[in-house]
């Protein structure tokens, strides 16, 4: 059937060949293929979370693409099991059933026809019939045959809720075959337990299920929530107990009182800490279990490593002349205190104050370790010292060198001195693991710049030990003479200044003043792939697109999504998996967004995608340190592209070349003058502003908000104690 020949209003039964687009709120363009209609687009939210193979029914209104010619604006879309051979082929061998690729597909339904998705389902031991499969295979096809069932199923109970169907399988990985029932009986479980459902996702459903507006099981799951969304999107430790009252009471619409009893009984139930606040004790704070036992632990660690007596056998050493007196102090401080911090601003010698340091200690028989919370940070801070350097990760695991597949022959968390550089991006988690493993008597040594971003995660370790006068620390003011002639190193220390930079800059710092959103995004693209590679001679790769804000035209989604297209478009030839809106290729540079201790790979590494392996379900990665790791399809939520990231994320991380927009889209929200100095000391050669003065002033001006920890005041107890 011609597009013309089509009907206005239709109804057709298709199947999925390939996605085209999926956009954040589930708009869906995908390649259909249909009997009756031959090839054809279909598009809509409808289609949210179909998946190339299925076979699906369709209602719609048939018209004309400019691009993709006769097109279904698709209203309601039914999954529908496949009943042609050639659907059931297409269905089997689209990955949706792991184990089952493309040629054992065709294998099976030769075998058994339009009855193989009987066979599979009521007589699976049958499959033994074909050949290459033996028992162990047949076993992995059924157990995938169910998982896709339940999933199939929880997908139907979801769109009466209007939740994405890309959390069906989410909610089944958490639950199992469990899972119906958990979300028809108790879908507030789901908070906290499952990756992308927050409360009000649960509470809709709960809701509509007929879960009272007013139990107690709904406040209690707001209740976690807020502060849950406290430590994850504020890094804070705790809130106020009035101030968690009346973000409870707006989120539910419910009157204090019983709020205040769901606290109380969450308190009862230790899932939550409520205690006086240690700035003014009549007032009442309240932590998730988590962050308080992080926030006691750390300072108890803190306080015994800073009272331990030092095992370091201080021998005399020659102070190395070639280094600034203020450095030279850092030296004798490390040496002589089990606990300190080194901070300064970038040209101040930082590194090379810890390679002196690392030198000394070793030249009086020490041990030291090296590490940094990320991959990248750890790269960095031995190339700038000439020494190894390990993450912290890997570091408190003892896991095999990448370089050499090697066990260390020491423990390196028991070094005589342990130095994490980079410290403003450890959150309560990492630190308070990191210090539970140092023995007593080893010396700590905290390096970083205390005005960069705190860590992505709850906590503000770095600033915090530095507001504890006890703990020793030195901070580095000199900038030395082959820094001063950088634009970039005389930018930030304007901007941590509260000065406006020089403009439009020099030396390495450049601002290009464009208004409108749209242009400054074009402009960053055009830089970042066309402009600075030629001019410079290198590769895009080279050049880093770092964002302020994850949405709106400048923000990482957008600007991420068309960066992709222009360095690694689609192609025939081209494999790719879709992952919600999220398209994965071969050839992608992306970035892992959690730790991963089972695969060995933790936040903040970057790797390139290798492989999508549609029958296995996988996505094969190299990381920058030649580490190979697959991600099941349905862990790819974990990975970010690394095309245009947050400046959070860039955090440790050093770039040739950096281009980043700068306006005021939504009131410029994250515009903080932390951020942006962040942002300018991440590049090394050149940093390009693209964007509004006014939004340039705004963040300059602007001071980042005060985390909620009680961490200082802990210590500053333990210390004296």
């Amino acid at each position: 059937m011609t597009a013309l020949a089509r009907p206005e209003q239709a109804e057709v039964e298709a199947s999925v060949e390939q996605l085209l687009h999926v956009g954040e709120d589930d708009y869906t363009v995908a390649r259909m293929s249909s009997d009756d209609a031959g090839a054809f687009v279909a598009a809509g939210r409808a289609l949210g979370g179909v998946q190339p193979g299925e076979r699906l029914l369709l209602s719609g209104e048939w018209g004309e693409h400019p691009r993709y010619g006769g097109r279904l604006q698709v209203k309601g879309c039914e999954r529908v099991a496949p009943s042609t051979v050639r659907a059931i082929t297409l269905y089997l061998g689209s990955g949706l059933i792991r184990g089952v690729g493309p040629r054992l597909a065709h294998a099976i339904v030769s075998h058994f026809g339009e009855q193989t998705l009987k066979v599979i389902d009521a007589e699976p031991e049958r499959l033994r019939e074909v050949v290459n499969i033996g028992a162990i295979r047949q076993a992995q096809i059924v157990e995938a045959w169910a998982e896709q069932k339940s999933v199939a199923e929880l997908m139907v109970a979801l769109q009466g809720f209007g939740v994405s169907p890309l959390l069906a399988t989410k909610i089944y990985q958490s639950y199992g075959h469990d899972a119906l029932r958990v979300l028809t009986t108790d879908p507030y479980q789901l908070v906290g337990r499952v990756r992308g459902i927050a409360f009000h996702t649960a509470d809709r459903i709960a809701l509509r299920s007929g879960v009272p507006a007013s139990s107690g099981q709904r406040i209690e799951a707001a209740v976690v929530d807020r502060l849950e969304a406290a430590a994850a999107g504020g890094g804070h430790c705790f809130l106020a107990l009035r101030a968690l009252v009346a973000q409870v009471s707006v989120l539910v619409e419910q009157d204090e009182e019983p709020i205040r009893r769901a606290i109380d009984a969450l308190h009862a139930e230790r899932r939550v800490v409520v205690e006086a606040s240690m700035t003014d004790a009549s007032q009442a704070v309240v932590y998730g279990k988590q962050e308080h036992s992080r926030e006691v632990a750390l300072a108890a660690q803190l306080a015994r490593l800073f009272q331990a007596r030092s095992t370091l056998r201080l021998r005399p050493f020659a102070e190395d002349q070639r280094l600034h007196e203020d450095q030279r102090a850092a030296v004798n401080l490390v040496l002589t205190s089990t606990v300190s911090v080194l901070t300064g601003g970038p040209g101040c010698g930082k590194s090379h104050t810890v390679a002196a340091i690392a030198a000394t200690v070793r030249a009086m028989g020490g041990r030291v370790t090296l590490a940094a919370p990320t991959g990248k940070a750890a790269k960095r801070l031995s190339e700038l010292t000439g020494l190894p350097a390990m993450t912290v990760h890997r570091m408190l695991a003892q896991q095999p060198d990448l370089a050499d597949g090697m066990l260390f022959q020491e423990v390196p968390a028991e070094a005589d001195l342990i130095v994490v550089d980079e410290a403003s991006m450890l959150d309560l988690q990492l630190a308070t693991r990191l210090t539970a493993a140092i023995p007593s008597g080893s010396h700590l040594l905290l390096v970083g710049d205390s005005d960069q971003l705190p860590s992505i995660g709850p906590g503000r370790v770095l600033a915090d030990v530095l507001s504890v006068v006890e703990i020793p620390r030195i901070r580095l003011t000199h900038v030395f003479r082959q820094a001063q002639d950088s634009g970039i190193v005389q930018a930030a220390h304007r901007i941590r200044g509260g000065e406006l930079p020089f403009l439009p800059g020099g030396g390495g710092f450049w601002f290009e003043e464009l208004d409108d959103p749209a242009a400054v995004a074009e402009r960053v693209i055009h830089l970042a792939t066309e402009a600075i590679p030629r001019k410079q001679g290198i590769r895009p790769e080279q050049v880093q697109v770092l964002c302020p804000m994850r949405k709106g035209a400048t923000g990482t989604i957008e600007l991420g999504r068309t960066l992709q297209d222009r360095l690694n478009p689609p192609g025939d030839d081209v494999d790719e998996h879709w992952y919600g809106s999220t398209v994965f290729r071969v050839g992608d540079r992306v970035m892992s967004i959690r730790n991963n201790y089972d695969k060995g790979i933790f936040n903040g590494e970057i790797a390139t995608v290798t492989g999508i392996n549609p029958r296995d379900r996988l996505t094969e990665l190299l990381t920058d340190d030649a580490h190979k790791v697959e991600y099941a399809f349905d862990e790819l939520d974990e990975l970010t592209h690394a095309y245009a990231i947050s400046v959070h994320r860039s955090q440790g991380s050093e770039y040739p070349f950096v281009v980043a927009p700068i306006v005021a889209e939504s009131g410029g929200i994250m515009l903080r003058r932390r951020l942006l100095y962040t942002l300018i000391t991440r590049a090394k050669t050149w940093v390009v502003l693209v964007g509004q003065r006014e939004a340039l002033e705004l963040a300059v001006r602007r001071l980042g908000d005060r985390r909620n920890t009680a961490l200082p005041h802990r210590l500053t107890i333990l210390t004296n104690s």
